[in-house]
């Protein structure tokens, strides 16, 4: 019987993703062996980027985690998007002249802001050709990237795999093999109106988390037989509170963003239970002899235990001066209003402070992930 096959899905979230860094990290001391115990790597956003970083460095697991996790512990938001006083003013410029007077120059702006940093730092770290190498090795089976079409409306998932996985089109979703590059990183990190849209062959694609109506599909599609899932959300209060003051711009914001990076996970993961104890009501035999083409996945999913939001309050000093007014002008002085700079701050304390979350949370289930990688 073979080895059923592991996939590992990470989310979007942007700065949030650090906390992924962490649970890779302790993953890393629990397996604490070079080889790559996830054939399937699936990410979306900047988790994304994160999966692919995996890839390139398949070869050699540990040496995969210490690489992301130097990146991250040193991340600056220069190295992710143009953030200084200049560059703020010169968007603003953009935007009030589009808002004003764009019926006469007839020309909008593509962004908020400016991540061709992001694509220096991309192109210099990453070998893309390393990725066929580590398939045709053997290192991993496949590995993908979700996009959003902003003409199509579908859910693209480029990936890159061995020749006997097929492509899939399913409703507002599809699988489209590909060699995967700095475009197609650049596309599924390219929040909405925060970064912009990148054109891959006919259509301009954004951030993967918009309109992705099943984040583990690619997974399961590229023949996973388990998934682990590591999340970027944080625990929900249930509790509603009252209300006095109007939300501001930066409340309203986070709550879009929390709203395409997260919702589409819960409920994705609530319907594959459902499958699940639908199909565990019948023996495989009974399966097989009414041609049920579904099958269990197992799943363990690691996710935040504190709130985000409130970590990154604690570090929106470290943003630039210019950013960090801009920040305090849209409202998110108040810790209820840090969820749009938890996507956002890309800076060292708050990405430190992430991994070391991410770390203690996977190492309180250390028995747990360890079973989980070993058994199948």
């Amino acid at each position: 019987m073979n080895k059923q096959r592991i996939g590992l899905v990470l989310t979007g979230g942007g700065a949030r993703a650090a906390y992924q860094v962490g649970v890779l990290s302790a993953i890393r001391t629990i397996h604490n062996r070079p080889e790559n115990p996830f054939p399937i790597l699936t990410g979306t956003s900047a988790g994304g980027i994160n999966a692919v970083v995996l890839a390139v460095f398949a070869d050699n697991f540990i040496a995969a985690v210490r690489k992301l996790t130097w990146i991250w512990r040193n991340f600056r938001v220069h190295h992710v998007y143009r953030a200084d006083t200049r560059a703020l003013i010169t968007t603003g410029i953009r935007w009030a002249t589009a808002l004003t007077l764009g019926w006469v120059i007839k020309k909008t702006p593509r962004s908020l802001l400016d991540n061709s940093p992001l694509r220096e730092l991309l192109t210099r770290v990453l070998n893309f050709a390393a990725i066929q190498h580590h398939i045709d090795a053997g290192h991993i089976d496949a590995v993908s990237v979700s996009v959003s079409g902003y003409t199509s409306g579908e859910n693209l998932a480029f990936f890159q795999a061995t020749e006997a996985t097929q492509a899939w089109r399913r409703v507002q979703r599809v699988g489209l093999r590909t060699q995967i590059n700095v475009e197609h990183l650049l596309a599924t990190s390219a929040i909405p109106f925060v970064f912009p849209a990148v054109k891959i062959h006919r259509e301009y694609f954004g951030d993967g988390s918009m309109r992705q109506l099943a984040p583990i599909s690619p997974a399961i599609h590229l023949g996973a037989d388990r998934i682990m899932v590591i999340g970027s959300g944080q625990p929900i209060d249930e509790q509603r509170r009252q209300s006095h003051e109007h939300p501001s711009p930066a409340q309203i914001a986070g709550h879009a963003l929390s709203s395409i990076f997260l919702d589409g996970l819960t409920v994705d993961l609530e319907r594959l239970q459902r499958i699940n104890r639908t199909l565990n009501a019948f023996t495989p035999e009974q399966r097989q002899a009414a041609n049920l083409p579904l099958r269990p996945i197992d799943t363990l999913v690691i996710a935040p235990s504190q709130n985000l939001g409130t970590i990154a309050g604690c570090y929106r000093h470290e943003l630039p001066t210019g950013l960090r007014t801009v920040m305090q002008g849209l409202g998110s002085g108040r810790s209820e209003d840090s969820t749009l700079l938890s996507y956002l701050l890309f800076e060292r304390g708050y990405t430190r402070a992430l991994i070391e979350l991410g770390y203690q949370d996977a190492m309180a289930r250390r028995d747990e992930i360890a079973q989980f990688l070993s058994s199948g």
